[in-house]
């Protein structure tokens, strides 16, 4: 099974997350998402994998979130997606994509659900 992470090395839970994925024995393709911003045909697939709105992957402490106004309940999947694809900062992390299944590494032992 192919195992990924969208990962940010400056985050510590995504760190942890990884480092658990690693003790036991998973060695996923670690994506760089701030570098390697995920497609919005991808942030859509993530959002149906995880069973969640794009609402609800959004990173509401980011100051993009309030400088891109996107509280506003008019907002629409598709705006948020867009402005996630445009913003990659506002994508909860870290996400593990196992399969058709995806985890929010938050708490980092969430993931192993899925594994």
């Amino acid at each position: 099974m192919t195992i990924e992470i969208f990962h940010n090395p400056r985050c510590s839970k995504s760190r942890a997350t990884l480092a658990l994925l690693q003790e036991h024995g998973y060695q996923p393709t670690v994506r760089l998402y701030l570098e390697d911003p995920p497609s919005r045909k991808e942030v859509k697939a993530i959002l149906d994998k995880l069973g969640i709105t794009a609402r609800e992957l959004l990173r509401k402490g980011e100051a993009e979130y309030h400088d891109l106004g996107l509280a506003d309940p008019a907002l629409g999947e598709s705006a948020l997606i867009a402005a996630m694809t445009a913003n990659p900062r506002l994508i909860e992390r870290p996400i593990v994509i196992a399969g058709d299944q995806a985890a929010i590494g938050r708490p980092p032992e969430s993931v192993l659900e899925i594994l």
